[in-house]
């Protein structure tokens, strides 16, 4: 600059190196701090961590759940998978599928069911894969047993002049039908099928909870049970939520009680009609519309034949 002394232009130059220095540092102080704000929510750095396994609404099979799942099981990050449940239940091969997929990452991770307000049903199946069931006082379970439900509206069709026809290969073919009354060959052939279905439940029920199976068929009568009134059956096994979860990985699997927990949610849907439909989950009419076939799933007001 005119009128600077070289001394003054050599200070202006090393302020300007100090400044730019500095202003790196701030950088990377900046991306130091996202990177660990990151971290806290993720596993970008590796840390061990805690799996929280959501299972909520209608349970039905589901591939990318069961890959999810899997993929826990091979994650040597994971110390320990909490198992949260809030769900009526849903289809038996759902539940089955669901509760084989947890049982064999419980061979690989210590494994806890959490009960919240509801695990009824295929969704008290789910939580049997996990080593210890917790629940609330006030949460609601059981309902162990299968229902297969279908309507004949043949008299109403004729009120209207509609005269269904169906051409199939056998008599019990496609039974139940909604367009046709059901004989008593087809009622005992879907029944066989519920009975049939029922018994592996109840098999799965006594060889978990450690029952005979005269004991765990008297439960496994279809009817719900409060966390408490479970606990005291012995169809779960403690009070007080995830808290009591964690304090007892600590306590019995050395998983630290201040572990981070990361939340997995896998076949949760973000369509508008999946969310649509799980607003009107809970009624058996919504639940049918998006599954064929045998349900194991309690829902107020279906009465003790569930």
């Amino acid at each position: 600059m005119p009128g600077s002394s070289p001394d003054a232009l050599i200070d202006r130059r090393r302020l300007k190196r100090r400044l730019g220095i500095w202003r790196v540092v701030a950088v990377l102080a900046v991306l130091a701090a996202a990177l660990l704000a990151v971290d806290s929510e993720g596993d970008l750095f590796g840390r061990p961590y805690v799996a929280r396994v959501w299972v909520t609404g209608f349970i039905s099979d589901d591939s990318a759940r069961d890959e999810a799942i899997r993929k826990l099981a091979e994650d040597d990050e994971v110390r320990a998978v909490v198992v949260r449940i809030d769900s009526p239940g849903g289809a038996v091969g759902g539940g089955e599928g669901l509760y084989r997929a947890l049982s064999a990452l419980a061979e690989k991770k210590p494994t806890v069911a959490v009960i919240d307000s509801l695990g009824t049903s295929a969704a008290y199946m789910a939580a049997l894969a996990g080593e210890r069931i917790f629940v609330r006082d006030s949460s609601v379970t059981g309902s162990i047993g299968v229902i297969m439900q279908s309507a004949d509206i043949t008299g109403l069709l004729e009120r209207i002049g509609v005269k269904p026809e169906t051409i199939k290969s056998a008599p019990l073919k496609g039974t139940p039908s909604p367009l046709e009354p059901l004989t008593p060959a087809a009622r005992e052939a879907a029944a066989a099928v519920v009975r049939d279905l029922y018994d592996q439940f109840v098999d799965l029920v006594a060889l978990r909870r450690k029952f005979d199976r005269p004991r765990a068929v008297e439960l496994a009568d279809g009817r719900i049970y409060t966390g408490r009134q479970a606990r005291e059956l012995g169809l779960v096994d403690e009070s007080g939520g995830e808290p009591a979860a964690r304090a007892w990985l600590e306590a019995s699997k050395d998983v630290p009680g201040k572990l981070r927990a990361i939340d997995v949610r896998p076949g949760e849907s973000t369509s508008w009609t999946g969310s649509a439909l799980g607003l009107i989950g809970k009624t058996l009419f919504a639940e049918r519309l998006r599954v064929d076939g045998p349900i194991s799933v309690w829902h107020p007001g279906s009465g003790a034949g569930d």
